[in-house]
């Protein structure tokens, strides 16, 4: 617009500006002597200058003494011969200036006027002089007029312009937009782990390539997720269902991961056990660091035995690293050992224990033989004694190794249990009628020994089981003999036989000395006497009473003792059962 402004203003100078020959024939008239002929001419030359009339232009000539000589104003002819009050008329005359131009505004009109004055010079002998000047005072109306039209032109083009690229760039921009906002949404979705939409294919441009790519990324993660979540659930599962103890932690020892069995192992909550160091967890702080563990992983035994129950852990330590061989964690196995370390602490009691039972008769025996090599042998009376004693001790150790090879006949699962369906009536009571006389015969032959009474309570009720009849005389006898070994003198040995909804309970109880509480636990372990002098005194192998609960277990029940020292024991049978109706056949049909 500056540059349409300086063009229009320049073309109308151009225009308002008097040709050359007018100037010169100018400067003649104001030369002549004859000032009426010559404002006569001044004003037939400014009547012929070719002005355009929408300038409206005022043309004034004035003398060197600052007297109008002339003007085109037709209605404006009385100001010829007045002097001029112009003063840059005056400047330009009085100074001999090269002539100015000026633009100016009126106010009053509020219409811009360019005004213009040149010096007429005139030529002579080499010498110029200045005559007059000629001022032309334009309206700039026309010009400000056609550059505001064109203005009006511009700004209604821009608008347009605007307007239409605006509506261009939100078509544009929507079609660039939509699709970035489905591609947003669904890469927000797929961050939800939603992978069920799809972006729209508007095209094959760059966002059209775009989408497609979205779409593959959707299903790829889809696809990665679910395997990965099948890993985990995997993972989970084995953890689960692992009989081992898992822990796993980051690289500073904290616990990231942990499975239940682990938890029942320490005793503690998951919740409160992920965060926690592995130090803190497994109570190994004071002996370990976590420096140790992670330069030297080797196996711990870690002993979380209480009062209630026994539980020793192995502890296996191994690292977690990346294929960089950065170390990002520490993974420990607790495996439950207390079964093994108790197998292993019988072991070595049994084969001290089977030591320490069979060198007390090899001794006596070895005693008594060199005793005999001596010359014993000779003596009539004492000879006889020393072979009797040897002999039973010989027969001592025979019993021994015999019940030792049954126990390990049945640890091993090669004893057969021969099963039949017995009437337990008449089977327990057939056992006591052999003791019964047993305890007469031993009153007839020495009136002196302890004498005892068999009491028997039994259930009116024929109750039939399906046991091995010689195993269990076998843990009836064993029972029924340490009764009479610690009963007193007179004493009632009670033998009841009940029925309960499933299972048939038979026991036995003594008026003895009953047992100590501390060593109830231990009646059936072998070898485990209450009264070691007195046991060994009487000829036991303390094997009898194991024997009696690897029978019982193996028919299926249980035994066990309740006693109070100083008040006699009670021990316990309990067999499976099953109601007979007398009205069904025993054996099935041939």
């Amino acid at each position: 617009m500056q540059q349409l402004e300086t063009q229009n203003l320049r073309q109308f100078k151009s225009q308002i500006s008097l040709q050359r020959y007018v100037s010169t024939n100018l400067t003649s008239q104001l030369a002549r002597s004859n000032t009426g002929s010559a404002n006569r001419q001044i004003r037939i030359l400014l009547s012929d200058a070719n002005i355009p009339s929408t300038a409206n232009a005022q043309i004034r000539v004035i003398d060197n003494k600052g007297t109008i000589r002339g003007t085109n104003e037709a209605n404006n002819q009385q100001i010829v011969g007045q002097k001029t009050t112009d003063d840059t008329v005056k400047k330009v005359i009085y100074n001999n200036s090269a002539g100015s131009e000026t633009t100016t505004f009126d106010a009053s009109s509020n219409q811009y006027y360019y005004t213009k004055v040149t010096p007429l010079i005139k030529q002579s002998s080499g010498s110029s002089t200045p005559v007059g000047v000629v001022y032309i005072r334009a309206n700039l109306e026309s010009v400000y007029d056609s550059i505001s039209k064109v203005t009006a032109i511009y700004l209604v083009a821009a608008v347009i312009a605007i307007i239409m690229g605006l509506i261009l760039s939100i078509v544009i921009s929507r079609a660039i937009t939509v699709p970035i906002t489905e591609m947003k949404e669904q890469t927000q979705r797929i961050a939800r782990g939603d992978y069920s939409g799809q972006v729209q294919i508007y095209g094959n441009d760059e966002l059209g390539q775009l989408a497609s790519a979205v779409n593959n990324l959707s299903v790829r993660v889809e696809e990665a997720q679910e395997s990965t979540e099948s890993e985990r659930r995997r993972l989970n599962s084995v953890l689960a269902h692992m009989t081992d103890g898992v822990i796993a932690t980051d690289r500073r020892g904290n616990v990231t991961i942990i499975n239940e069995t682990a938890v029942e192992f320490l005793d503690i909550d998951s919740n409160q056990a992920i965060g926690q160091s592995i130090l803190d967890i497994l109570k190994i702080r004071n002996q370990y660091t976590l420096r140790d563990l992670l330069e030297d992983p080797d196996e711990i035994m870690l002993d979380f035995s209480t009062d209630d129950h026994d539980l020793i852990l192995q502890a296996y330590f191994s690292l977690i690293q990346r294929e960089s061989g950065f170390i990002s964690g520490l993974a420990c196995v607790l495996h439950d050992v207390t079964e093994q370390q108790k197998i292993d602490q019988d072991r070595k009691q049994f084969v001290s224990n089977v030591s320490h039972e069979l060198r007390t008769p090899l001794t006596s025996v070895r005693s008594y033989v060199e005793a005999l090599s001596d010359g014993a042998w000779k003596d009539p009376k004492i000879a006889p004694k020393f072979l009797k004693v040897t002999q039973e001790e010989t027969d001592r150790m025979i019993r021994m190794i015999n019940d030792l090879l049954t126990l390990s006949r049945m640890d091993s699962g090669t004893q057969k249990l021969n099963l039949e369906l017995v009437n337990l009536n008449e089977l327990y009571n057939y056992i006591l009628n052999r003791f019964d006389m047993i305890i007469d015969s031993d009153e007839q032959k020495d009136r002196s020994d302890k004498h005892y009474t068999i009491k028997r309570e039994f259930t009116k009720r024929d109750l039939w089981v399906e046991i091995d009849t010689d195993r269990f005389t076998q843990v009836i006898d064993n029972i029924m003999n340490n009764a009479i070994k610690y009963s007193p003198d007179g004493g009632i040995i009670t033998c009841r036989l009940i029925e309960t909804n499933n299972n048939v309970i038979l026991s036995i109880a003594d008026q003895g000395l009953g047992i100590p509480r501390a060593d109830i636990p231990h009646v059936f372990d072998r070898f485990y006497r209450v009264d070691k002098a007195r046991s060994r005194a009487q000829g036991g192998t303390g094997l009898g009473l194991a024997i009696s609960k690897e029978v019982v277990q193996s028919l299926g029940g249980k035994i066990w003792v309740e006693s109070r020292e100083g008040h006699g024991s009670t021990f316990y049978i309990s067999l499976p059962y099953e109601p007979y109706d007398e009205g069904d056949d025993l054996w099935d049909e041939a």
